[in-house]
């Protein structure tokens, strides 16, 4: 195939499937799901569908669920292979002056990268923050400036980042409608889960310092389902919680900020996930990194790069309705030259119902291709001309 777009119009034969031609005049005025909080939100992972938000949008100090961006961070580091799980990171003194919640990492002090995002994820280790700040970007400051470049890069409007903690600091502010995005793109890895939703662990075991870290998202516990992601407290921004919940298939992401004690944050993220399982129902689609198709590589070691869905795609309905006649149009990009990185966006995958995009999602090179060496290239050109002598 000559062309480098293409378009894939193919018809979804989901039986007794349809979907709900509008959310938004179906959803619950606030009033009838979350009290005493300043923000609140309800996401469908997959799709990212609203499906409640209460002042989703006003700036908002986000405390420690700032290290959601955090593990965002450090989940890319490691899905690009440029971070391994078994990496030993040391502990910078600035590491370990860290005030708050820590894992009371000494100065010259070494864990894995595995060990540290359990400080992170169980115990929302300050220290553990700053020091796989360090070991990614070279400094605090610059891991923060990373920060707010994804930040841009998910379209958020309304946050920016002082530092990796969330340690209060003026100008730090998010709000639930970002913090739901960030919670969404962090759960495209799945082994994040592994250690937010575990309730308790060990650090330095074997050792006279062993450490027991117990999740401070006490939902993990006891609400079934729940595998995260991140709490947060500080005098300022009083209690908050960004949660993620999964049953029979469908993934939701629960946010509320400013709740009066933990156990009024408990009790409103627990109304969210129970209206979203007691109301909504998902039909899986694809998986994260399934082949879609081929894109071509002008000047590559490799001609083509396989095009895979960065995320898993679902269709999202309201319990009993149904779809049908969904299609999906597959837009490949054109004009790609090497280098190519593995994640780089080479194209778009759309799902289409009547006529409208009912959800978009990237498709992303499944590995590297590196720039041809003249050889090659020159290897390649004689090779053409050979076969237009022909």
């Amino acid at each position: 195939m000559k062309r480098l777009v293409f378009l894939l119009v193919a018809l979804f034969m989901f039986s007794n499937l349809t979907v709900p031609s509008a959310f938004a005049a179906e959803e619950k005025k606030s009033s009838d799901i979350v009290t005493n909080v300043r923000a609140a939100i309800l996401m469908e992972r997959d799709t990212g569908k609203v499906l409640f938000e209460q002042n989703a949008n006003e700036e908002l100090p986000p405390a420690s669920m700032t290290k959601i961006m955090t593990m965002l961070l450090i989940m890319e580091e490691i899905d690009k292979g440029k971070l391994s799980w078994d990496e030993k990171i040391r502990t910078s003194e600035h590491a370990a002056s860290m005030g708050g919640s820590q894992i009371f990492l000494e100065p010259g002090e070494e864990m894995t990268t595995k060990e540290m995002l359990q400080g992170i994820a169980i115990g929302s280790g300050n220290d553990a923050s700053v020091a796989m700040a360090e070991r990614i970007a070279g400094s605090e400051e610059a891991f923060v400036d990373m920060m707010n470049e994804k930040a841009k890069e998910l379209g958020l409007k309304h946050t920016f980042f002082k530092n990796p903690t969330g340690l209060p600091e003026t100008g730090h502010y998010s709000t639930a409608y970002d913090m739901a995005v960030m919670a969404k793109e962090l759960l495209k890895y799945e082994d994040i889960t592994k250690f937010t939703g575990m309730y308790e662990s060990y650090l330095r075991e074997n050792t006279e310092k062993k450490f027991w870290l117990v999740n401070t998202n006490k939902l993990v516990r006891f609400y079934p389902g729940v595998d995260g992601l991140k709490t947060g407290f500080t005098a300022e921004a009083k209690y908050c919680l960004t949660a993620t919940a999964q049953k029979d298939g469908m993934r939701v992401v629960a946010v509320v900020f400013g709740a009066p004690t933990s156990k009024e944050r408990n009790a409103q993220v627990t109304k969210l996930l129970d209206y979203a399982f007691n109301h909504y129902q998902t039909h899986p689609v694809y998986k994260r990194n399934q082949a879609i198709g081929q894109v071509k590589i002008s000047k590559g070691q490799e001609k083509t790069v396989q095009a895979v869905t960065s995320e898993s795609l679902s269709m999202l309905t309201k319990k009993g309705e149904k779809t049908e006649n969904v299609k999906q149009k597959v837009i490949l990009q054109k004009g790609l030259k090497a280098p190519i990185k593995k994640g780089d966006k080479v194209g778009t995958i759309q799902l289409i119902k009547e006529g409208k995009v009912v959800l978009e999602s990237p498709l992303v090179a499944n590995k590297n291709v590196k720039e041809a060496g003249w050889w090659t290239l020159y290897k390649r050109s004689f090779g053409m001309f050979t076969k237009a002598g022909k």
